[in-house]
């Protein structure tokens, strides 16, 4: 059910550290190369913290357990993490692991700082226990949205699966689009093959497909299909989730994969720390680190602050999400209570719509910022 720790986090005992217990997708079918991104910012927050004296004399170590996109071994992997006396759960990247990670880190009166998932409802109740650095579903994807409208887009079409996070965004575009004039047809990828949806996509008259769905699979069958089709060379291709971030994205589409646009939670420019910071993760990572890279590293930053100045128990942790005022590698970070989000919320990080360069598939142009 779990994975030994990275080698950053051999476990000790007898309390001879302050554990923290992180939480990434490592194995398929979780998105592997996201959760390796967090992981590498996690482990050098934890490098530099230590470098800097560690945590009230005692050095901080990171127990890192693989959920493999999958809830219910996250859920197991909370319990096991909290039998071993880690003071705070940080990581995971997939909005329905996050959302099963926080529900058991609440009834177990465990501090969790979620790094990446964004899905609104993370709890069903309000939690004193949870924090969260990554903008919720609902404000990034309306400045998604907004793009779409200013690029002139009004007949949008969403390629969907069934699941929570995709419902709910396909909830969130459609509400925000059609209270301004567009309309949005939802295209069920259970229902329908690639080719389909470019016939889907004529009969409807859409000038913009939204992937809501799976990477690598439908994702980048479907992109395949309609970048073939003849009839739909101006049909723009969207992805919010992300999924062109990645470089296993240009390696399996090439070509295919360039002007899609999608969102990462990015500043214009990064702060002197950001800097030293990429070129750090860029060492480590061996190519351009993304924005899940610097979420992990502004988690244990965060995390570090709380318990250096706090101390190291859960519930001085917890109690303190409302004090924080952290600089971060994309700005200052502070944890608020916000209209409709069920957990401590940094409002907001900064949100990029982007795409890659068809003519430098490794350059992302910043096409929008909100």
């Amino acid at each position: 059910m779990s994975t030994p720790p990275s080698p950053s986090g051999a476990e000790r005992t007898g309390g001879s550290s302050v554990r923290i217990g992180a939480l990434v997708p490592l194995t398929r079918p979780g998105w592997v190369e996201a959760g390796r991104h967090l992981l590498a910012g996690l482990e050098l927050a934890v490098d530099d913290i230590n470098d800097d004296g560690g945590i009230l004399g005692k050095p901080l170590e990171l127990v890192v357990r693989d959920t493999a996109a999958d809830p219910e071994r996250a859920a197991a992997a909370v319990d096991e993490l909290a039998s071993l006396g880690v003071v705070a759960l940080a990581g995971e990247y997939h909005s329905v692991v996050a959302r099963a990670v926080a529900a058991r880190a609440d009834a177990l009166g465990l501090p969790f700082l979620c790094s990446s998932a964004v899905l609104d409802a993370l709890t069903e109740q309000p939690t004193p226990w949870v924090a969260r650095l990554a903008p919720a579903q609902s404000h990034g994807w309306r400045i998604y949205a907004d793009h779409l409208l200013d690029a002139g887009h009004r007949r949008i079409a969403v390629a969907t699966q069934p699941s929570v996070y995709w419902a709910s965004g396909t909830r969130i575009l459609r509400d925000h689009l059609v209270a301004r004039g567009a309309t949005v047809v939802e295209l069920d990828m259970s229902a329908l093959a690639p080719t389909a949806v470019c016939d889907a996509l004529v009969d409807q008259r859409a000038t913009a497909l939204l992937l809501l769905v799976g990477h690598p699979d439908p994702a980048v069958s479907i992109v395949k299909a309609v970048r073939g089709d003849q009839r739909l060379t101006e049909m723009l291709i969207g992805a919010p989730a992300g999924q062109p971030e990645f470089s296993e994205w240009a390696a399996l589409l090439g070509e295919d994969g360039a002007a899609i646009p999608f969102l990462r939670y990015l500043p214009e420019c990064l702060s002197p720390l950001g800097t030293r910071v990429e070129a750090a993760l860029r060492a480590r990572l061996a190519r351009a680190p993304s924005f899940v890279a610097f979420e992990g590293y502004d988690t244990v930053t965060v995390l570090a602050d709380v318990l250096r100045r706090h101390g190291a128990d859960r519930t001085s942790t917890a109690a303190a999400w409302p004090l924080v005022a952290v600089e971060g590698t994309r700005g200052e970070i502070r944890f608020s209570r916000t209209p409709g989000i069920s957990v401590r919320q940094w409002a907001w990080a900064p949100v990029q719509v982007v795409d890659r360069d068809p003519a430098d598939l490794d350059r992302f142009r910043v096409l929008h910022f909100g």
